[in-house]
């Protein structure tokens, strides 16, 4: 009897051991721990990054991303004012990299080449509540802008790029219609309480009524579908064979008077990325065929080749996807 029992329990325990080891066999390895990579982009870019950073993050399983959106100044200083770690900067237009972080004047340098992937025109949007709606047009926009009771809303252009090119562009507009009092007579009808750090975070106020006209980017109308003014290239900063035209104009901020230029979208790898080898990766992704083509159809033109400055500081794999900054 003994006997039996020893045997039944011996056979019991070779079960579970066989058990034991089948689970094991057939356990699964756990899963590689994703990378989170750090990205700071002007507010313009918060709804085609979005698709981006999908298809790229959809390509790349093993990566996150903790994206930030805004002004691009006010996101330059999050990196170089109040330290926060970043692996990518992207922003409305490209001096702001190399004024904020290639260490100017002695100060700390937070990276040293860029790349040009996009560019951009300035215009103004409107809804058919927008006072002047019925009659308003390319030609005649600027009186309907100038008219009294008139809302017109911008972003600030020291925290903005769209807000300082917003000045220059009227400064320009005056010049093309021969009309010396054109900024101001506009200027007029957009007090500070109609600017915000950047200019979409007026949408909502402009889709109320709250304002009639609003200073922003081609790409930002044609995304949601509003009503814009098509402006000629000679004043809209979308073409750079008129940057010289364009350099005629300033606009004052805290940092001085800034040249008009096109616009031109950039994006850079921080020296201090953690995460350099998958932020250049991600940068790659953008200016190749597929990210092109999601910037094009969100009102964008994608630039090809893109153009990198300082192409011979940037990764070997950078340098093979881009061609050398115009005139450097």
């Amino acid at each position: 009897m003994r006997k039996k029992a020893l045997i039944t329990t011996l056979a019991v325990a070779l079960i579970l051991t066989l058990a034991a080891v089948l689970a094991g066999c057939g356990s699964q390895p756990a899963a590689p721990a994703k990378t989170t990579l750090t990205l700071y982009g002007a507010g313009t870019l918060a709804k085609p990054f979005k698709a981006v950073i999908a298809a790229f993050e959809a390509a790349n399983p093993n990566v996150t991303f903790q994206a930030q959106y805004g002004g691009s100044v006010k996101m330059a200083e999050q990196i170089t004012k109040l330290h926060e770690p970043a692996d990518l900067l992207a922003v409305a237009d490209y001096h702001v990299i190399p004024d904020y972080l290639f260490g100017k004047n002695g100060q700390k340098s937070y990276a040293d080449w860029y790349v040009g992937f996009v560019s951009n025109a300035i215009t103004f949007v409107y809804t058919p509540k927008s006072k002047g709606a019925g009659r308003i047009n390319d030609r005649n926009w600027y009186q309907v802008l100038a008219q009294p009771g008139v809302q017109i809303g911008r972003s600030n252009p020291n925290t903005d790029p769209s807000g300082y090119q917003t000045l220059q562009m009227l400064q320009l507009a005056g010049r093309y219609y021969h009309q010396p009092g054109l900024e101001s007579a506009i200027l007029k009808n957009s007090p500070q309480t109609n600017m915000r750090d950047t200019e979409t975070e007026l949408l909502g106020a402009l889709e109320s009524g709250q304002i009639d006209y609003l200073a922003i980017y081609r790409s930002d109308a044609i995304q949601h579908k509003l009503k814009y003014l098509n402006l000629p290239v000679q004043i809209n900063l979308s073409n750079p064979a008129y940057a010289t035209d364009y350099a005629r104009s300033t606009a004052a901020t805290k940092n001085g008077n800034l040249k008009g230029a096109p616009i031109i979208y950039a994006i850079t790898v921080t020296k201090g990325s953690p995460n350099k080898a998958l932020a250049d990766k991600f940068i790659d992704f953008l200016v190749s065929p597929a990210g092109q083509k999601i910037m094009n159809d969100n009102g964008f033109h994608a630039l090809s080749p893109a153009p990198a400055f300082n192409r011979s500081q940037a990764p070997a794999d950078i340098q093979q996807a881009t061609t050398p900054w115009p005139g450097k």
